[in-house]
């Protein structure tokens, strides 16, 4: 994988897969910012659900604890939209589309552990991992290789596919 540059950044378009090797993609995903995971649910009523995720280098992984609601709503309907966002002066967003994937194991799902690593350090991630693991224990490994991949940044790569100029113009006649 190589860094994009900025010449080739800009002329990918939205949905282009491509765009998970520039850097504010490759800097979202290795962030310590919330997956915000959208799907449908089981009363056919959309969901956004802030979670800790982790990027394998194809999927984005989450973990949740069996037997929760969203594992029965995303088997019966697999296609979900994760944004990982950074909120600034210059926003930078990530934005994903693809198909959950869901593997039930006993026990603590890597990926999990790997996240409380990364978003709480070693002690505090081996603190929560041993506070929840134990006999009995299932968990749902939600894997999502991305199929559609937006980025913005607010300086190259604007909602709508819009440049600076229409972007600053917006909301004028």
């Amino acid at each position: 994988m190589h860094s994009l540059t900025r010449e080739e950044l800009g002329s990918l378009p939205q949905g282009d897969i491509r765009l998970l090797d520039s850097d504010i993609a490759q800097g979202l995903l290795t962030s310590t910012e919330l997956a915000r995971l959208a799907y449908v649910a089981e009363d056919d009523a959309p969901r956004v659900f802030p979670m800790l995720f982790h990027w394998t280098g194809h999927e984005v992984v989450l973990s949740t604890f069996v037997p929760a609601r969203k594992i029965t709503a995303l088997r019966a309907r697999p296609e979900v939209a994760i944004t990982i966002d950074a909120a600034a002066a210059q926003p930078q967003a990530l934005l994903l589309r693809g198909r959950a994937q869901i593997t039930e194991i006993d026990g603590i799902v890597p990926e999990y552990a790997l996240a409380l690593r990364r978003y709480g350090g070693e002690e505090q991630a081996s603190a929560q991992v041993a506070a929840v693991n134990g006999p009995g224990v299932r968990m749902a490994r939600i894997a999502v290789r991305p199929a559609w991949v937006g980025v913005l940044d607010f300086r190259t790569r604007f909602p709508g596919g819009s440049t600076a100029v229409d972007f600053a113009r917006r909301g004028r006649s």
